[in-house]
């Protein structure tokens, strides 16, 4: 289990991020469109999975916009931003943003993504949602990076994240 916060008050996660050097959990999310993506689905590229809880506050969207810029510069690399939204929220956002180079994935329907994955926050007020994630992968499905936020209201370490690539 991790503790993190929100706003400077303790929360805590359900476990730990997979450690680098392992192979990703599999999982299965809602696309924008209802259908279902796999990990498999991206095989052969390298992902930067920006996990976040909502797309609907500030420092969510700035993340998503961020790497948004960043993804149409990486070459055989895909960002996955990842939520407990709906996908209709997702696609809202995106469009209202003119946000393109991203793909949205939602795991509203059943928490999978974030037990398997050690990130779902287990208690405050976001408690069953997803903490604030980054976690980067090689076209293999090997871990290369991974940074559990501390403050939930703060941004993830770009750089770092984009130079585990």
């Amino acid at each position: 289990m991790a503790s993190i916060t929100l706003g400077g008050n303790p929360i805590n996660t359900n476990g730990e991020l997979p450690k680098v050097g392992s192979i990703a959990p599999q999982f299965q999310l809602i696309k924008t469109d209802l259908s279902v993506a796999t990990l498999a689905d991206f095989a052969g590229s390298k992902l930067v999975l920006n996990i976040f809880p909502s797309v609907d506050t500030g420092t969510c969207a700035a993340s998503v916009r961020h790497f948004n810029e960043s993804a149409s510069k990486l070459e055989n690399t895909k960002v996955l931003c990842i939520s407990r939204d709906l996908p209709f929220a997702q696609k809202r956002f995106c469009g209202a943003e003119g946000i393109e180079n991203v793909v949205n994935l939602s795991d509203f329907n059943s928490g999978s993504f974030g037990k398997d994955y050690g990130l779902e926050m287990t208690d405050g007020p976001l408690s069953g949602l997803h903490s604030r994630v980054v976690v980067v992968l090689d076209e293999n499905g090997t871990v290369k990076y991974a940074e559990q936020v501390s403050e939930i209201a703060d941004e993830p370490n770009y750089d770092a994240a984009l130079n585990a690539l």
